[in-house]
């Protein structure tokens, strides 16, 4: 009896100095990944005991408020320009930067029939609003308004454009059906918990069509020393992160 308890003792000894030694990590990401890194997050936590907290936006909005001081230990950005231009303003470690994920942009629409005659339902813009993120601080919107512009169809269409501050919000337009049809992240209608999941049609815009979407992450000087950065870092990159990643619709290299 006396052995079982002191093994029953060493075992609860061992699991308190590995809980006590696990971290919290604070990461901004960009709101067109939110579902992902959540799924990402939860296996991570299960995995190792540290605990991650997100806070989601439009990543020119984080890159702002990171530059301006905001409490984060790492940045999952939309885009590489951002995460790349926190080590220019000696605020990113250089060697953390990495490419964690490549985005999709489709074009969705709840009865338009997008899936067959994507160009055709531009050409006739017969709707009243099209959904995109704000170009200026979310690299989805930018890379869709630039895909507009290339094929000749903006000047027919801004006039219908109505930008959601992120890709989050430009896809709740098309969500709650305020936009007939929109350009948003593959990701946000692949997923099996989405509220158009299997309703409607998207059309998946070709990748040789626009700037690819490369989504860079890095580590800021503030998160350096911090453990559960580095473990997090580090599983994103593992073959069960890249399952969940690849699994809501984005590539991965």
């Amino acid at each position: 009896m006396k052995k079982t308890l002191g093994f029953a003792v060493l075992v609860g000894a061992l699991l308190s100095s590995s809980w006590a030694c696990a971290e919290t990590a604070k990461i901004a990401v960009a709101a067109n990944f939110t579902k992902t890194i959540e799924a990402v997050g939860q296996a991570f936590e299960k995995e190792t005991g540290h605990q991650v907290k997100f806070s989601f936006g439009p990543t020119g909005k984080l890159y702002a408020q990171i530059k301006n001081g905001a409490p984060f230990d790492a940045f999952f950005g939309a885009d590489e320009r951002r995460p790349k231009k926190t080590i220019e303003d000696g605020i990113g470690v250089a060697d953390s930067y990495f490419v964690y994920a490549q985005g999709q942009i489709v074009l969705y629409s709840a009865n338009l029939p997008v899936a067959e005659q994507p160009i055709e339902v531009l050409k006739a813009a017969q709707f009243n609003h099209l959904a995109v993120a704000n170009p200026k601080t979310a690299p989805y919107g930018e890379r869709a308004v630039a895909y507009l512009k290339s094929k000749g169809l903006y000047d027919g269409l801004k006039s219908k454009l109505v930008n959601g501050e992120s890709i989050a919000h430009a896809f709740q337009y098309v969500a709650t059906k305020n936009a007939e049809i929109g350009f948003v992240a593959m990701s946000q209608v692949v997923d099996p918990q989405s509220p158009v999941y299997q309703k409607g049609q998207y059309w998946v815009v070709p990748q040789a069509d626009y700037q690819p979407i490369n989504q860079g992450a890095i580590v800021t000087r503030r998160g350096e020393q911090n453990e559960a950065v580095k473990a997090f870092m580090k599983f994103i990159k593992s073959p069960q992160a890249i399952k969940i990643i690849k699994q809501f619709g984005y590539n991965v290299s």
